[in-house]
């Protein structure tokens, strides 16, 4: 079981109990799902999936989907919406999380370098909490610098990783850029080869990093996009990950076949196939949001089109003119409907995965 050697089975864990989950997940071949979550109402939605399935999950906020839980009125000119926001998302997600008897590891998505000021935030926030209780708030963070020059961005990325490492927090890091749009963050016309890690950038950040800590990921590009596009329109070579690893494996030295943690990006709309083969190649982590995203639509706008004649006006329907409508128009009902076909997306996900019955 996934849980055997955790010592916290349940709730957000942090630490040696995300390294031997990531560790236990290479050794059984199954990848966690991460979950953009933007509400209370996704979180939960998520979290039934993972209790249902009997699965750990990851659940991580965007800049943006931060700047959502704080509320659309806040100013977000120097990140404080965002800040205030997934702080306010992490303690939400710590407080709820246990009562769904799964573990859960709390993080950020892509953090470009306009945004580090957000992360900058976020980091002070963790020293905060570790201070009174011992752990960071997350469990990790992500810092995406994979636009900028490469030397810089494992610079960069190991500079971060430092400030995380004594509070023994995850830092993922891209190299190769995932394109496509998310989160206002638009890569839909790069250059194709710049989707494409080369083995020598992921060994000089497999070095690097770990000098530093060996709570790190590393997102590696062979293909990714985010978004969902017609068949045939993207590439994605899973195959490439074994390269990276073979190579790692080879400079170094060690014993492991799978060296490095690696993270899938851009997983909505892939197939099973390029699923299974990433994981056999060590990816832990495969993100999800597009597809969930259209899941949770589906769920209202369902609602929505049987119930019209039910929420045009707070009294009258079908049944009779004096008939109240409440029961039909009280958020908790469509919204919920919402969440149910949300969920059943992210079960899809944990199967697909192989992630489902590991505790």
């Amino acid at each position: 079981m996934a849980t055997s050697n955790l010592s916290r089975k349940t709730g957000v864990i942090v630490g040696d109990d995300v390294l031997k989950l990531f560790n236990y997940a290479q050794q059984k071949g199954f990848a966690i799902p991460a979950i953009n979550v933007t509400s209370s109402s996704t979180v939960v939605a998520s979290l039934e999936a993972a209790r249902d399935k009997k699965a750990p999950i990851i659940l991580q906020m965007s800049q943006g989907g931060a700047a959502y839980f704080a509320g659309k009125g806040v100013a977000n000119d120097k990140q404080q919406a965002s800040i205030a926001g997934a702080v306010a998302g992490a303690h939400y997600i710590r407080s709820i999380a246990s009562a769904y008897d799964i573990p859960v590891i709390l993080h950020t998505d892509h953090c470009a370098k306009k945004l580090l000021p957000w992360l900058d935030g976020m980091m002070d926030a963790d020293e905060a909490y570790f201070k009174e209780h011992g752990e960071p708030l997350f469990s990790s963070h992500m810092i995406d610098l994979s636009e900028e020059e490469v030397d810089y961005n494992i610079e960069t990325t190991a500079r971060y990783l430092k400030r995380a490492a004594p509070m023994k927090q995850f830092l993922e890091m891209e190299i190769g850029i995932t394109g496509g749009e998310e989160d206002g963050v638009n890569n839909e016309d790069v250059d194709n080869n710049s989707l494409y890690t080369q083995p020598e950038d992921i060994y000089n950040i497999y070095k690097t990093l770990s000098a530093i800590s060996p709570y790190f990921s590393i997102a590696a590009g062979f293909g990714n996009v985010h978004g969902v596009y017609k068949p045939g329109n993207v590439k994605l070579h899973p195959e490439l990950l074994s390269k990276h690893q073979a190579y790692v494996k080879e400079k170094t030295g060690t014993k492991e076949e799978k060296p490095v943690f690696l993270v899938f990006h851009g997983g909505s709309g892939s197939t099973k196939a390029e699923y299974k083969e990433a994981i056999s190649n060590g990816v832990v982590k495969v993100n999800l949001d597009t597809d969930l995203q259209y899941a949770y639509l589906t769920g209202i706008r369902d609602y929505v089109l049987n119930k019209k004649d039910y929420i045009m006006s707070q009294v009258g329907n079908p049944d009779g003119e004096d008939k109240p409508n409440k029961k039909f128009f009280d958020p908790r009902v469509w919204v919920r409907e919402g969440e149910k076909t949300m969920s059943a997306r992210v079960k899809e996900g944990l199967v697909d995965f192989n992630t489902a019955n590991q505790l």
